[in-house]
C-alpha cells in the first residue's frame, strides 16, 4: 500500500505544481499563464493580477507627461468577470485635458488545449463625461470565461506635470507581480510618498543625462526610478479601520519646486508658516474667525450674564447646537460666511463651529480651530502642508486650564465631545499669533456598555426581572440618536434583537438628548429552555458581540477602534429551595499581549442565588497588525461565552 500511495503523492504534487506556473515575469500571455487554474496562497481571490507595468516619463516632442501601462489579469471564476470591466479616469480643466491613446485589449481562452485569442474592436471603446473636471473611457474585454487571461494597454498623455501620475501596487485583488517606472526632470522637484509600508522588490534610483531640451537650449538631467513588488496580497477591507487610502500600497507625487528653462522658480509645496499667512488672510477661514457677531442679539441675559466660565461655555455650545444646522457639506474652505449662517439658520461645517469660536473667544474663553481630516477620508499629510487633504474643522477651548474639543453641528453631542468620523488621530490647531502644531485627537475617557440584570425563578418555572442599562462615550451617543428621534422603534428593536424576552415598562433614566450618559431600565419575562425536570438557562440575556468581527487570514494594516472601551455585564438568578444548581459555566481570565484587553468571566453561588461577572476591556485605541491573530482569537473567545455558558438548573 505505501509503494503505491509515494508515487501517486508525487504525481498529485506535480500536478498542483503545473496548475499554477504564472508568468510575472512580462506583459506576455504564456500558454502557462491560461492553463493555471488556481491561486493558493488565496483561495479565495475571483482574479489574479499576473503583471502589472506602468512607466511615466515627458515626452521630448510635446512636453507632456507620458504614462504606459500595461497590465495581465488571471479571471479566476465568474465572480471575477468584473475585472474585464475597465475604465480610465482623465482629468481636464480650462487649460487642457489628459487623454488616453493605444488601448489595445486581447481575451486568452484554451479550447481543446488550442489558445483562442478575441481582441477589443476600437467601436467597443466608449467616453463618458463624468463631471465638470474628469472624462471616463470605458471598454470591457470580449468573450470572458472562466480560466480567462485578459491582457490590455494604453498610453496616458497629460499636460498637468504639477500631477504627476501615482502609482498603485495593491488592490483588492492579489497581485504576483507591479513595477512603475518614473522619469522626472531635473527642473521639476517633487515630494514622494511611499504609503502602506510593504516592502519593495526594487527601489532603484538613477541619473539620466541631458534626457530632456527645450526649444531655448535649455537642458535637463532626468532622476529614473524604479519601484516594484510582488506577491502582494489583495486588501480587503474590514471593520474597525480608518479609510483604505491610508494603507493601500502605492507610491504619490506632490510637487513642490518648479524651475523653468528661462531661470523663474515657482514653489508649489510651502511651508507651514506661509500656509499660516495665508490662511490667516483667507476670506473663508482667517477673516471668518475674526468676524464681530452681536452676541446681545444672539444670546439670552441668562448666558451673557452667567460668571462660572465652564457653565456660560456650555451654555454658547447649546445655543449654537440647537439653533443652527448643519447642510451635510463638508467645504471647510468654500462659501463660509457666519453672516449667512446668522440669516439662512444652516451652514456647512466650518460655518457652524466658526460662529461657535467667534462666541466663545467674544464671552473671554481662549478658543483655537482645528483642521482635522475625517476617518472616510484618510490621513492628513505631516510632513509638508496638503491643505486639500483637511475636509473638517473643530474648535478647542481651554477653561480652567483644561482643553476641550468641540463640534456644534450633531445636535445629539455632549459638550466635550466631538463625532466618531473625527478620530482619525491628529489634527492641526491654528494659531495666527505664535504658530500651528499638530494635537493627538484621542477621547481622553474610555466609552463604556453596561448591563446588570436580575431574574428571579419561580415555582411554575417562569423567569422575570429586570435590566438596568448604563453607556458612556460614543455608546452613549449611539444610543441617544436611536432613542429620542422615535421611542416605539427604539423599544421594538430591542425586542426584535431579543425575542426570548418580553420587555415592559421601559424607562430613561438620563436627561436629554447631550447627556453624557444614556441610563435605561426595564422589566422583561424571559422564556427559558426546559427539558423534563431541567432547566437550561444562558445568562446573557444581552450580548455585546454576537460575531466575530475580525475573519480574514491575515491583516495588514492596524485595528482602529476610535476609542477605548469596556463592556461590563452582571446576572444574578434568584430561585428558591425548589430548585438546585447543577452546573454552572467556568471561571475564566485572559489578557492580550502587553496589557492591551482582559477578559475577565466568573459566578458565585451562594445560598439560592448564582451571581455572574464578565467584563471586556480595551486598553488601547489603535493595535498594530501583529495583534491580529491575538485579537481574533480574544473576540472567539468573547462570543463563545456569550454563546456557549449554561446554567444547568434541576427541579427537585
Amino acid at each position: 500500500m505505501k509503494k503505491n500511495l509515494t508515487p501517486l503523492i508525487a504525481l498529485f504534487s506535480l500536478l498542483s505544481f503545473a496548475q499554477e506556473n504564472y508568468n510575472s515575469e512580462n506583459h506576455n500571455v504564456s500558454f502557462d499563464d491560461i492553463k493555471s487554474s488556481t491561486f493558493a496562497k488565496d483561495s479565495t481571490a475571483n482574479a489574479l493580477v499576473i503583471y502589472d507595468f506602468g512607466n511615466s516619463y515627458v515626452d521630448q516632442d510635446d512636453f507632456k507627461l507620458k504614462t504606459e501601462v500595461k497590465r495581465k489579469v488571471k479571471i479566476l471564476n465568474r465572480e471575477g468577470f468584473d475585472k474585464a470591466n475597465i475604465t480610465i479616469y482623465l482629468y481636464n480643466n480650462s487649460k487642457g485635458a489628459e487623454t488616453a491613446k493605444n488601448i489595445i485589449a486581447t481575451t486568452y481562452n484554451l479550447n481543446d488545449n488550442n489558445i483562442v485569442t478575441t481582441k477589443l474592436d476600437r467601436k467597443d471603446i466608449f467616453e463618458e463625461k463624468y463631471d465638470e473636471n474628469h472624462t471616463l473611457i470605458k471598454f470591457t474585454l470580449p468573450n470572458i470565461k472562466e480560466g480567462s487571461v485578459i491582457s490590455y494597454s494604453y498610453t496616458l498623455s497629460s499636460p498637468f506635470m504639477f500631477n504627476y501620475k501615482g502609482w498603485s501596487f495593491q488592490e483588492d485583488i492579489p497581485k504576483l507581480y507591479s513595477e512603475y517606472r518614473a522619469s522626472i526632470p531635473g527642473n521639476y522637484e517633487y515630494n514622494i510618498k511611499l504609503i502602506g509600508g510593504r516592502k519593495l522588490k526594487t527601489n532603484t534610483t538613477a541619473v539620466e543625462k541631458e534626457c530632456l531640451r527645450a526649444f531655448n537650449g535649455g537642458v535637463a538631467h532626468c532622476g529614473k526610478y524604479i519601484y516594484a513588488m510582488q506577491n502582494i496580497p489583495a486588501f480587503i477591507e474590514e471593520d474597525h479601520m480608518t479609510s483604505k487610502s491610508n494603507y493601500l500600497a502605492r507610491v504619490e507625487y506632490e510637487l513642490k519646486i518648479f524651475r523653468g528653462f528661462d531661470g523663474i522658480v515657482d514653489n508649489y509645496t510651502k511651508t507651514w508658516e506661509t500656509v499660516d499667512d495665508e490662511l490667516r488672510k483667507d476670506a473663508n477661514i482667517g477673516k471668518q474667525l475674526v468676524k464681530s457677531v452681536d452676541t446681545e442679539a444672539l444670546l439670552s441675559n441668562d448666558i451673557l450674564s452667567e460668571v462660572d466660565t465652564l457653565r456660560k461655555a456650555e451654555s454658547v455650545y447649546n445655543y449654537v447646537q440647537e439653533n443652527y444646522t448643519w447642510n451635510d457639506e463638508y467645504r471647510i474652505f468654500h462659501e463660509v460666511s457666519v453672516k449667512d449662517l446668522i440669516k439662512n439658520k444652516s451652514g456647512n461645517i466650518s460655518s457652524i463651529n466658526i460662529l461657535l469660536h467667534n462666541l466663545l473667544q467674544d464671552a473671554g474663553i481662549d478658543v483655537k480651530p482645528i483642521l482635522l481630516s475625517t476617518r472616510n477620508n484618510g490621513f492628513a499629510t505631516k510632513i509638508f502642508p496638503v491643505i486639500s487633504e483637511f475636509n473638517y474643522l473643530i474648535v478647542q477651548a481651554t477653561i480652567n486650564d483644561k482643553t476641550y474639543l468641540l463640534d456644534a453641528t450633531d445636535k445629539y453631542l455632549s459638550f466635550g465631545d466631538i463625532p466618531f468620523k473625527c478620530l482619525n488621530g491628529y489634527g492641526r490647531i491654528l494659531d495666527f499669533k505664535k504658530e500651528s502644531n499638530w494635537i493627538d485627537i484621542e477621547p481622553e475617557k474610555a466609552s463604556t456598555i453596561q448591563y446588570k440584570v436580575e431574574l428571579n425563578l419561580d415555582t411554575k418555572e417562569n423567569m422575570s426581572g429586570n435590566v438596568y442599562a448604563k453607556n458612556t462615550g460614543y455608546h452613549a451617543l449611539n444610543s441617544r440618536k436611536a432613542y429620542y428621534p422615535n421611542r416605539d422603534v427604539y423599544i421594538n428593536k430591542i425586542q426584535d434583537k431579543y425575542p426570548n424576552i418580553e420587555i415592559s415598562n421601559h424607562k430613561v433614566l438620563s436627561e436629554g438628548k447631550t447627556s453624557p450618559e444614556f441610563i435605561e431600565t426595564y422589566d422583561i419575562e424571559y422564556e427559558d429552555n426546559v427539558s423534563g425536570n431541567n432547566i437550561y438557562l444562558n445568562p446573557f440575556i444581552m450580548k455585546f458581540f454576537n460575531e466575530n468581527p475580525f475573519k480574514l487570514q491575515e491583516r495588514t494594516y492596524p485595528i482602529d477602534f476610535g476609542y477605548k472601551d469596556t463592556y461590563y455585564y452582571t446576572f444574578k438568578l434568584n430561585f428558591d429551595d425548589a430548585y438546585t444548581i447543577l452546573e454552572k459555566p467556568k471561571d475564566l481570565a485572559l489578557n492580550l499581549p502587553d496589557g492591551k484587553g482582559q477578559i475577565i468571566f466568573s459566578n458565585t453561588l451562594a445560598n439560592n442565588s448564582i451571581s455572574l461577572i464578565f467584563r471586556i476591556k480595551f486598553n488601547e485605541v489603535v493595535f498594530e497588525p501583529e495583534y491580529y491573530p491575538y485579537l481574533k482569537e480574544f473576540f472567539n473567545k468573547i462570543v463563545d461565552i456569550q454563546t456557549n455558558s449554561l446554567i444547568l438548573i434541576k427541579k427537585k
